[in-house]
């Protein structure tokens, strides 16, 4: 399993694991993973990844800008084709964490809900959309909400957010998927990507961030 690691090149960069292929970063909630966020968006994390390495830093996958967690830069095009291919064959296992509204019923399940894209930027359940599949296991019962464990098997846009929507437990803090936004009133998205396993096998997990987990701390009894 890799371990976490800070980097002494970018202060506000946190790096869980560097090698010859890859860089994996630990993204906070409310940074942009790709330029081009619009007037006041800051700097992005590809662009930090860069001043990193000193050279181009090729994104493999993305985070919504709201969501936190882990995210895989590669250093070469060779290894940014080879890395991209895992992800678009579903050769990548991910799991999250989400704090949702409500109590879910059971201890696990599977979502399979076909996704479609709207103009407006809006995801939303459509027979006619892609296919999408969501498992979800409880992890803690709180107090009004919910932690789950979260594994997406398709990688479709907004997934975990709209599919747990479609359930009634949004997750808390969405601004986009609720019927009161943001949902119960969290200061931010509470999802966060907390694990990746790539096709060789190699681990890598980092704790969710301080916030996220106050905000767990906070809905217990």
């Amino acid at each position: 399993m890799a371990t976490c690691a800070d980097s002494d090149a970018v202060t506000s960069l946190r790096i869980i694991h560097e090698d010859e292929r890859l860089v994996v970063v630990d993204k906070p909630a409310g940074q942009a993973t790709a330029p081009g966020g619009g007037i006041g968006a800051g700097e992005s994390l590809q662009e930090q990844v860069a001043d990193h390495l000193g050279s181009r830093a090729f994104l493999v996958h993305r985070l919504d800008r709201e969501t936190s967690g882990l995210i895989v830069f590669a250093k070469t095009a060779e290894s940014h084709r080879q890395l991209s291919q895992q992800f678009e064959h579903r050769e990548v296992s991910k799991r999250y964490l989400a704090l949702v509204d409500g109590h879910v019923p059971g201890r696990s399940g599977t979502i399979s809900e076909p996704l479609r894209e709207f103009g407006s930027g809006r995801v939303g359940v459509d027979p006619a959309g892609k296919e999408a599949t969501t498992k979800w296991a409880l992890r803690e019962r709180l107090v009004d909400a919910d932690l789950l464990e979260v594994t997406p098997i398709t990688g479709r846009r907004h997934q975990i957010r709209v599919h747990l929507y479609s359930i009634g437990h949004p997750i808390l803090g969405d601004t986009r998927y609720g019927d009161d936004r943001p949902v119960g009133g969290a200061p931010r998205l509470m999802l966060d990507a907390c694990e990746l396993v790539l096709a060789d096998g190699l681990a890598i997990r980092a704790e969710p961030a301080a916030d996220f987990m106050e905000a767990v701390a906070a809905r217990r009894a």
